[in-house]
């Protein structure tokens, strides 16, 4: 039995051309481009839509907005002018802007170490929790509510006649009662209404890292003597942290851009007060909303963008802090 020539097993293998009549090289020579040809018209179809939307709902309008904050401009029907980077000194000497960034980053920063303080902790509680389903459920509910509709319900609650003073006065607290709306505590009160509002959704989503952790490490933990906060340290944070990181890039990007809770807490009594205001917030008034004034569409439009830069600038800084080796179970 004669074995296979070079020739035929070359040809076997599969994309090979097939040879000539006369043995002397392939009669159809089959191009590798000519084989993705076809998957590179399905990749153009269905990619060519989505890049579409892209460039024209947020490239287009992002470059535009960055066009008009070197204008003064008062909106559709007026003139614009050029005028530079002027805006963006403005905003640099601008008081009310500089509280309206300290509040963001007070969010940020204060609220941020309640609401992952309490997802941490609830990491390391409810992990086998009995009834951890719907304590879970319980927690997130306030996160699918409107914070328009939260901040309204916290700010009749804190009235001055409201049901917390009058819960204190019948509780003989008499000193304990404030006017929690007034400028110096609205916005304390404004940064437990976020904490309280955003921290179910942290918590379940950190829970969904917990339930993936195999079962067999914490009873090997209990059995070598580690409590739970050993067990949280050891074992919990190091396994969840990519998870983390990713709560804690949402985080940032969200709280940077709380708005409506404040206008929530204001209600119908008119622009918030300068203690209250968040960047975004400040942005909303410059733009004309709420006072009544001509509207600065330049100006609110520097003002975003230097908000779409710092979002950007902490989003990686945020990154890179979380940034480490993945670790495996074995």
């Amino acid at each position: 039995m004669s074995s296979p020539t070079a020739e035929a097993v070359a040809s076997s293998r599969p994309g090979a051309a097939a040879p000539g009549p006369h043995g002397d090289g392939p009669a159809h020579p089959v191009r590798a481009g000519a084989k993705r040809a076809p998957r590179d018209r399905i990749y153009r179809a269905f990619s060519t839509p989505a890049i579409l939307v892209y460039t024209f709902g947020f490239l287009a309008p992002s470059v535009y907005g960055v066009v008009i904050s070197f204008s003064k401009w008062a909106g559709p029907g007026s003139d614009r002018s050029w005028i530079g980077f002027h805006n963006y000194v403005r905003i640099l000497h601008d008081d009310a802007v500089r509280q309206a960034f300290i509040n963001t980053l007070l969010i940020v920063l204060v609220g941020g170490a309640g609401v992952f303080g309490l997802a941490f902790l609830a990491m390391a509680v409810l992990r086998d929790m009995r009834g951890r389903a719907f304590v879970r459920a319980a927690l997130y509910l306030p996160s699918i509510i409107s914070m328009i509709a939260v901040g309204t319900s916290i700010g009749f609650l804190l009235n001055p006649d409201g049901v917390v003073n009058k819960l204190l006065r019948v509780l003989g607290l008499h000193a304990l009662q404030q006017p929690w709306l007034d400028p110096d505590h609205i916005f304390a009160c404004i940064l437990v209404g976020v904490v309280w509002m955003t921290s179910g959704f942290y918590i379940v989503l950190l829970m969904t890292a917990v339930d993936a952790i195999p079962k067999h490490l914490y009873e090997e933990a209990q059995l070598a003597g580690l409590t739970r906060l050993q067990q949280f340290r050891y074992i919990t944070f190091p396994l969840s942290r990519d998870m983390i990181a990713i709560a804690a890039v949402l985080w940032t990007s969200n709280s940077l851009r709380t708005f409506d809770i404040v206008i929530g807490f204001v209600g119908s009594a008119g622009t918030p007060p300068l203690q209250s205001r968040t960047y975004a917030v400040q942005q909303w008034i410059s733009a004309g909303n709420g006072t009544g004034g001509i509207p600065e569409l330049g100006y609110g439009s520097a003002m975003a963008t230097l908000l779409t830069l710092l979002t950007i600038v902490l989003v990686v800084l945020v990154r890179r802090l979380g940034r480490g080796d993945r670790l495996e179970i074995s």
